[in-house]
């Protein structure tokens, strides 16, 4: 088959992968779709943590006609079938018990644990098997996954949102709350955000001044596990993001946190969402993958504070949300243009 006929039902793959964004993680976004003479006869995706991969939900959606064609179709799939058992059965075991004899891979997996298994154990079995197809459309799918898995660190997102003149807040008082830039169409949007990532950190001195518990309610998904740096250990008893059951680190470098994040916990993507200070220091330290800026159309001037954290960057993208300006960066290579 030529490439251009794989890249055709790859790229299928790749946008039925692409549903799973939200409810896969720590497990990567994997879509599969079968194919026999031409014609799909099954396709699915990851949906959900600990449940069905992408190939058992293609294999299941075969109809029962179609069936025998398994025989003789090829299935492509946007990450390498997995080899061991974990929350489910390996994929790689189920293709060759159903007789498929071609499949066609988008990118190996970076997982110790699969990392080159799952294609070893087909091609044992006798089954053809073909690398390379869109992998690095797969990568910038999952490139949380990736870069976690290949670097043993979490994926990082930084955000924040500022003024038109660079400030992050305004000289408060009794009067005079927190500097609001965000529109109710942006708050979704950073709920949204939040729902992508598999934990978030701020800082005690921001969780007691915002009083947040950085979870999601104003988008259908699940919330990150709350991480809070104090070092001075000045997280208020009362403070909000108290009921989220954090995980609380009194020390440590950045790359120490990350590293626990990752190896202790679980962590493939974090976002940072804490004041100036914090967020300097993740730059700094080059400790960061993407960097997402919103800037309201107003100006703070005399009353602002808080200066936003300089970036030398170019942004890769710019949209406008109403009057809101949002830039996204990044200088993961995953993500460059």
């Amino acid at each position: 088959m030529t490439m251009e006929y794989n890249e055709q039902y790859m790229r299928r793959a790749l946008e039925l992968a692409a549903h799973g964004a939200g409810n896969v993680s720590p497990n990567p976004m994997v879509g599969a779709v079968i194919v026999c003479d031409g014609r799909i006869i099954g396709e699915g995706y990851h949906r959900c943590y600990g449940q069905a991969h992408a190939e058992v939900n293609a294999v299941n959606s075969v109809a029962p006609d179609d069936r025998p064609l398994l025989s003789r179709s090829t299935i492509y799939v946007t990450l390498e079938p997995c080899s061991h058992y974990g929350k489910t059965p390996p994929c790689a075991k189920l293709l060759i018990d159903c007789g498929i004899p071609r499949v066609v891979v988008g990118a190996v997996d970076p997982f110790s644990r699969v990392a080159g298994r799952g294609i070893n154990m087909l091609r044992e079995a006798g089954i053809e098997v073909v690398t390379g197809v869109l992998a690095r459309e797969s990568q910038r799918l999952n490139a949380a996954f990736f870069t976690a898995h290949t670097l043993h660190t979490p994926f990082v997102t930084l955000k924040w949102a500022q003024s038109a003149d660079g400030f992050m807040d305004c000289k408060r008082t009794p009067d005079r709350p927190a500097a609001r830039f965000s529109t109710a169409e942006t708050t979704t949007l950073c709920h949204q955000l939040r729902s992508l990532n598999d934990a978030i950190l701020t800082s005690a001195v921001t969780a007691n001044a915002d009083r947040s518990q950085l979870t999601v309610r104003h988008w259908d998904g699940r919330s990150p596990r709350t991480v809070v740096i104090d070092r001075s250990r000045r997280l208020a008893h009362d403070a909000p993001i108290r009921a989220t059951d954090p995980i609380i680190y009194n020390g440590g470098t950045l790359t120490d946190i990350l590293s626990d994040l990752y190896s202790a916990h679980g962590v493939t993507s974090l976002l940072v969402e804490a004041g100036p200070t914090l967020l300097q220091s993740f730059i700094d330290q080059d400790l960061w993958d993407v960097a997402r800026v919103e800037t309201a159309p107003f100006q703070l001037g005399d009353e602002g504070a808080a200066p936003s954290p300089r970036l030398a960057a170019t942004p890769i993208r710019t949209d406008y949300i109403g009057s809101n300006r949002l830039d996204l960066y990044t200088q993961n290579p995953l993500l460059l243009p």
